[in-house]
């Protein structure tokens, strides 16, 4: 049986002074090696589960682990940066003032000039972008942004990769091109991740397991991501 690579246990989060909790009794688990989908309409909970994993959101109790570590409980809340998370977002977050390497270069500052650009160059052939390093993202398009946001999200190895709603701003044709081939870069790279989306056809493309998410509820689809509600 494969290693747990994310779980989250009975997860409680509410955003400001509300009394009524966007997530409560939240329990899931990903497998080391799957890429898991949250599918639900907009506002139903699922991008508050990755802030929580992210370190974005702070959690009213419960408990998350990623692998074997614990980043997250009540009282408990272990810093962005150290969560060995990464994280796509559906607006891309690129530099603008950065090219298209510095970008994917961004999260590997601490390491040696060489080990640095063996990386890069690693990625952008990986993403299919080693001709574009030097672009800005302003001379790409919204495809090649994505792929290249895939890419700085991997740069520092990730235990697991989120996304969040990657591919709503593209264009029907690019969003079911690019997500085969988001699909098989993570793939290749044995990469662990969470995708959440509202679009059922973007969940089946790309996820070996699907939970459905309904104002809070959770509903098992033919591939199941361990999800609950307690």
């Amino acid at each position: 049986m494969s290693e747990i690579a994310l779980r989250l246990q009975d997860v409680r989060v509410a955003y400001g002074n509300s009394q009524q909790p966007v997530l409560k009794g939240f329990s899931m688990s990903v497998r080391k090696g799957e890429l898991a989908c949250l599918l639900g309409a907009s506002g139903c909970g699922k991008t508050t589960v990755l802030r929580a994993v992210a370190g974005f959101e702070r959690l009213q109790s419960g408990e998350i682990y990623v692998s074997q570590q614990r980043v997250a409980a009540a009282g408990v809340h272990l810093p962005p940066e150290k969560r060995k998370v990464g994280m796509v977002f559906q607006e891309y977050a690129l530099f603008p003032h950065l090219t298209a390497q510095q970008n994917v270069a961004f999260g590997l500052r601490r390491l040696p000039r060489e080990e640095q650009q063996a990386r890069v160059t690693q990625l952008l052939k990986m993403v299919e972008l080693h001709s574009h390093a030097s672009r800005y993202p302003h001379e790409l398009s919204g495809g090649q942004q994505q792929r290249i946001a895939l890419a700085r999200a991997l740069a520092p190895n990730p235990e697991i990769l989120l996304l969040d709603e990657p591919f709503s701003s593209l264009d029907k044709q690019t969003r079911e091109r690019l997500g085969r081939e988001v699909r098989d870069i993570l793939r290749e790279a044995g990469q662990t991740a969470l995708l959440v989306t509202h679009s059922e056809h973007e969940a089946q493309l790309m996820a070996d397991h699907i939970g459905y998410v309904q104002q809070g509820e959770f509903r098992a689809g033919e591939k199941t991501v361990r999800v609950e509600s307690v």
